[in-house]
Formats: C-alpha cells, sequence, structure tokens
C-alpha cells in the first residue's frame, strides 16, 4: 500500500480508528497526551507507519539526532504510527493512530489513512482536536462533539459542524471520510488560552470521557484524574498569585456560568443508547471490577 508499511496485520474485531496529532489541532497537548493514554492503558502494539518522507518539511518538522550507549549516532525521523489495541470485553477493537500533524501533501496523506484503515476492517473514524478559547481552568472542560453521520448524530447526540475558515488535518481527515462515505466523528476540547503552554491533563480527560461513549469502550484513567486534580491546583494557585491574572479568570468564570444558564437544555443521546453503552462498559470491566 502506498506510502504505509505494515509490519503486522493483527486480527481485530469491528476496530475504531482514533486519531490525534500534535501541533496546530493540539491545544495544551491535550488531544495527543489522550491518544498516547489510550495506547498506553491498552498495551496497543505498533502494526504500521506512514513514511515521513512525503508529508514533512523537515526545515520545520526536523529529525533528531541521539547517542545510542554514548557512541553511535542514530537519526530518528519524525513518525506516524498505527497501534492495534485489541479489548477484552468491548464489542470492538481500536486502531490508534498518532504523530506530528503532517506539513505536505494533506490530501494524500488522508487518502492514505483512509486506504489503510478500510484494509483493517474500520468502518468508524474519530479524531481528537483541542483548541484554545476563552474559558476558565475551573470550570469543567467544555467537549464539542461533531459527526458526519446522521445515525451518529442521533444516537451521540453530536452536531454537524457549521465551521467556516482555516483547518487543519483533521478537518481534511474528516472530509476524506465523508467523501469515503465512512461514519466520522470528532471531539474538541476547549483550552484556557492562558495557560496554553502548559500541558492540559485536564482536557485530555474530558477527550478520554467523551470518547467513551462515542466508541463504546471503557478506560481506567485513575492517573489520569489524578493528573488533572493536581494540574487544577497548581494553576489556580498561579492564578491566585496574580491580581490581574485572577481578575481575569473571574470575569471568564461569571461569563461562562451566564452562558450556561441561558442556553437550552444540551441534547443528551437516548435513554436506550446510555443503557446500551453502559451494559457494554460492565461487560468489559468484569464482574472483578
Amino acid at each position: 500500500m502506498e506510502y504505509v508499511s505494515f509490519s503486522a496485520r493483527p486480527a481485530l474485531r469491528d476496530p475504531v480508528l482514533v486519531c490525534a496529532f500534535k501541533g496546530w489541532n493540539d491545544a495544551g497537548e491535550s488531544a495527543s497526551a489522550a491518544l498516547d493514554y489510550l495506547v498506553d492503558s491498552f498495551d496497543a502494539t505498533e502494526f504500521a507507519r506512514i513514511d515521513p518522507e512525503n508529508f514533512y518539511d523537515f526545515t520545520s518538522v526536523r529529525p533528531n539526532v541521539s547517542l545510542s550507549e554514548g557512541k553511535t549516532r542514530v537519526l530518528e525521523w519524525p513518525e506516524i504510527a498505527m497501534f492495534a489495541a485489541p479489548i477484552e470485553g468491548a464489542e470492538r477493537d481500536l486502531i490508534l493512530l498518532r504523530g506530528v500533524a503532517p506539513s505536505l501533501k494533506w490530501r494524500s496523506f488522508s487518502t492514505a489513512v483512509i486506504d489503510a484503515a478500510r484494509s483493517m476492517g474500520v468502518n468508524m473514524v474519530i479524531t481528537l482536536g483541542a483548541l484554545l478559547a476563552d474559558v476558565p481552568h475551573s470550570r469543567p472542560v467544555s467537549i464539542t462533539g461533531l459527526a458526519s453521520d446522521d445515525e451518529l448524530i442521533e444516537r451521540l447526540g453530536f452536531e454537524r459542524s457549521r465551521y467556516e475558515g482555516p483547518t487543519g488535518i483533521l478537518g481534511v481527515i474528516q472530509d476524506a471520510c465523508t467523501k469515503a462515505e465512512m461514519p466520522s466523528a470528532s471531539l474538541w476540547a476547549a483550552v484556557p488560552h492562558y495557560v496554553a503552554a502548559a500541558p492540559n491533563p485536564k482536557a485530555a480527560l474530558a477527550l478520554i470521557r467523551r470518547f467513551e461513549g462515542a466508541a463504546g469502550v471503557a478506560v481506567d484513567a485513575a492517573s489520569l484524574e489524578e493528573a488533572a486534580e493536581e494540574y487544577e491546583r497548581q494553576v489556580s494557585a498561579a492564578v491566585a498569585s496574580d491580581p490581574d491574572v485572577k481578575a481575569f479568570v473571574e470575569r471568564l468564570e461569571e461569563s461562562m456560568d451566564e452562558a450556561l444558564d441561558e442556553e437550552p437544555e444540551e441534547k443528551i443521546p437516548s435513554g436506550d443508547a446510555i443503557a446500551s453503552d453502559f451494559q457494554r462498559f460492565l461487560r468489559q470491566r468484569g464482574p472483578e471490577d
């Protein structure tokens, strides 16, 4: 297959492809952290790579040189890898795609992703993203769920995207899914812009929790929950030490609270869908959990 090399062809059950990339679509490293957490949680194993030669400007995304055993110089190229995650007890498995967002030939890249997904039996794609927004760190993370498929919109309470403007690789992949008639959904976390430089485990956790319902799998996120709590404590302490920043955050909190009070009731999945998802989670976790 052009651009994609397979080291194995694992047998997976009705797999969902989950994509996240470092870069423009990854505010606070939230989406890439969520994807990395899924890889680690399910002991996912790499089975394929996309050749970086055609998709990167190596003057902006440079390879790294390291020393092996203090002597041998090793050149490490940017990588885009696919991982297989069989999930015992769940109705379907996962394929996890991670890497730095490509800078060249996005149409060819997205076609390669869709072709590789089809060859592995994928019939649903979920992308994870994060954007900077005027939101306070002290409130629950806002997750926007977008979908192209009417059934997903109805079942998951997602909505169709009405965004117009510049897009990134996630938008291109979503468009490729639509053209290939591949059902797809996209989850976006809103990250406070005043702490954009710091990794945001709270937003990563929110993406994981919304992902569970979309994919129909359960994720043990205890360590990520601890990291999210510590993140909020540290940011709150830093904000409290600066009166100007504290006043700014308080205004954001007031604005968000007022907006939540004025918003109509959020569209939620049907009771049957919630019950079905919960039963899947119980089967996956098993009696001991």
